[in-house]
């Protein structure tokens, strides 16, 4: 889920993806309480959103509620889809996949319940800084619209501080790490298959090793979560454009090379490959982080607020001063959606920076969706719609009209909820208007945070002036030009009530409705096979006898597809590598797919046949000794129930 790409289709794991919970109380009124959710998602879906806070209503009662729960995603492009109810998701995605998304809510569900259950009291720290050589912004020629007098007072056409919360016991033991860092997580490509949890994930599970140390990966006491933030024209691939046939840049409006069109044109770097790239940025933003934890002593204190609202955000009245009121729009796409960005093009040579619609692809959507009314083409000027995704209900909607706003506070920490990509310049409009809002309230010197990809999906929110150029980001502002000023009119309004105490008093506007289309899938049945005479789990290609620090440990096995496992996802394992102890004579696990230094790659072959490759990348720490690599599957095979294996490699030794 994220690149749209039909081709990118799941075929192991590079590493696990989590949701990490926090939950803040008041000391002397518990029932006060916050929850911030981050989750290695691509996005947040509305209808996981709405089944959490079904889940939690009825396990906890009134404690966690709509107003007071965030759920965000980091928005890695290597995950699942499926887990979506609106049709321009389902499309990309296969349909309606319940396994995906019952292992989504249950994985959200399983770290509140965790962080529920092991509250203490304690402090919290906040502290800022610069995260350097991890960014560039992939849309220049749109932050350039914004006015000279606005771009003067930053340094930067990109956000480079990270803000990190550091939260500490009363007793001094270390509890947890929450950051807000505006980056995409797309080091990986487009081209890669594997679930990963990107470069944010990579700095979270180097923090969470340190601070965990003798744990196996996403295990032990300490949570440390890299949340986003105003990501919307921000890449981490910091080689910049680049045409992929010739080398030469193809940093234009449009992103164009001369040969072979915009398609060729893609951002890369720092690395020699993504796998290199996404550990480079992410240890630039652990390491900044570490640093900005270790010296955090500004301390947050005071109560805790939670507001919220539903808003139609395709009929919202935004008064811009005292004479002129504009109106946002039924959600539309345009043409430079279609066009991709830098960090993974489109197809059909669809090219940024559009602003005149195509004939044939005009007549295209005509024929086979529906054509545009005029009203929402005047209201989308200038922008020409591909999709007008608000007029189109077949087989269901196909975008959210109804989307949260929502606030937390603690103390003077103010976060916002923002249901999608904010750019550069949108996110510094929102931040300071909501930091004068509360200031005008008696709540002066307010951190306030920006919160990316919470709660729902509406893609993208750019300035007024970035939308005029339409690229990517301008054509997948779906609610038109005035996207930004309808929220930042609607969050004011929040911070408002935060800042008097009148939250009680904010009106209440209906929320969206759940479809029913649990069934709307198209993957096909799986039907395992395996070759003549062998057996599930079976060794087709063995381990070397003897291996040195820093090479890779390779088996292969007779596989069965990774689906039949996914009942018990978030606590199966399919592979393990395993030390032997002397002393007690006995395996000992010593990593699983959950590390970074693993690789579990599934293979389709003919007939219903596959095999499955185990990679351990042995890392230069590793003691020497006896090590093996284990397998664990489940086969179905035709009229067949689901049945467990499990492989084993040969023993290996690990050298020094």
């Amino acid at each position: 889920m994220g690149y749209a790409n039909p081709d990118q289709i799941g075929t192991g794991i590079i590493s696990r993806q989590y949701a990490r919970a926090f939950i803040f109380a008041e000391p002397n009124n518990s029932t006060n309480r916050v929850v911030f959710v981050t989750a290695e998602l691509g996005m947040m879906s509305q209808r996981v959103r709405l089944e959490v806070i079904q889940q939690l209503k009825h396990k906890y009662g009134d404690l966690y509620r709509e107003d007071n729960v965030i759920l965000s995603a980091t928005h890695t492009h290597s995950g699942p889809g499926g887990y979506f109810q609106y049709t321009i998701f389902i499309i990309t995605c296969r349909g309606f996949i319940k396994p995906s998304f019952t292992a989504v809510v249950n994985g959200i569900m399983m770290s509140i319940d965790i962080a529920h259950q092991n509250m203490i009291k304690g402090r919290i720290f906040i502290n800022k800084g610069s995260v350097e050589n991890s960014q560039i912004n992939r849309s220049p020629f749109s932050y350039l619209q914004n006015p000279d007098s606005e771009r003067s007072r930053y340094s930067s056409n990109i956000d480079k501080e990270m803000v990190l919360l550091k939260m500490v016991a009363d007793n001094g033991q270390d509890i947890g790490m929450l950051s807000w860092f505006a980056v995409h997580p797309v080091s990986m490509n487009r081209t890669n298959c594997l679930t990963s949890s990107d470069n944010v994930g990579y700095a979270a599970y180097l923090f969470e090793q340190e601070k965990n140390e003798g744990y196996l990966t996403g295990q032990g006491p300490y949570v440390a979560a890299f949340a986003s933030s105003n990501l919307g024209d921000v890449s981490p691939n910091i080689k910049g454009p680049h045409c992929e046939n010739t080398g030469e840049s193809c940093e234009n409006v449009h992103n164009y090379c001369p040969v072979g069109g915009a398609e060729m044109c893609m951002a890369r770097g720092p690395g020699e490959d993504m796998f290199e790239s996404t550990q480079i940025i992410g240890r630039n933003i652990y390491l900044k982080a570490k640093e900005l934890y270790m010296t955090a002593s500004d301390e947050i204190n005071g109560p805790i607020s939670s507001a919220h609202q539903w808003v139609d955000m395709s009929n919202v009245t935004v008064q811009l001063n005292a004479t002129h009121t504009v109106k946002t729009c039924k959600a539309a796409l345009g043409y430079s959606f279609a066009a991709g960005t830098i960090d993974g093009p489109g197809m059909f040579n669809f090219t940024q920076g559009t602003i005149e619609g195509n004939s044939f692809w005009d007549a295209v959507r005509d024929a086979f969706l529906v054509k545009p009314s005029n009203e929402t083409k005047e209201c989308h000027k200038p922008k020409p719609i591909f999709f007008p995704t608000g007029e189109l209900s077949i087989p269901y909607p196909w975008h959210p009209s109804i989307v949260d706003v929502q606030i937390l506070t603690v103390g003077s920490l103010a976060i916002l909820a923002i249901p999608g990509e904010f750019t550069t310049m949108s996110g510094r409009r929102l931040r300071e208007a909501i930091k004068t809002e509360f200031a005008t309230h008696g709540k002066p010197g307010m951190n306030v945070v920006i919160a990316g990809l919470c709660n729902v999906y509406t893609h993208y929110i750019t300035t007024f002036e970035e939308y005029q150029i339409q690229r990517y980001e301008g054509a997948s502002t779906i609610y038109g030009p005035h996207t930004l000023s309808a929220y930042i009119q609607s969050f004011r309004g929040l911070a408002k009530a935060i800042a008097t105490g009148t939250v009680p008093h904010l009106r209440k506007y209906p929320g969206p409705s759940i479809f029913n289309i649990t069934n709307l899938s198209f993957l096909p049945l799986v039907v395992d096979a395996k070759p003549l005479g062998r057996k599930y789990g079976d060794v087709l290609q063995d381990v070397q006898p003897k291996y040195q620090t820093g090479e890779v440990a390779t088996a292969q096995f007779v596989g069965a597809n990774p689906r039949n496992s996914v009942a018990n996802i978030t606590t199966f394992r399919f592979l393990t590598v395993e030390k032997y102890d002397n002393s007690s004579q006995s395996w000992h696990v010593e990593s699983d797919d959950a590390s970074w230094d693993t690789r579990f790659i599934w293979k389709k072959g003919s007939f219903g046949t596959s095999t499955v490759t185990m990679e351990w990348h042995i890392p230069n720490s590793t003691a020497p000794g006896t090590y093996r690599l284990q397998y664990f599957g489940h086969s179905k095979e035709l009229l067949s129930s689901i049945h467990a294996f499990s492989g084993t490699s040969s023993q290996f030794e690990v050298l020094n």
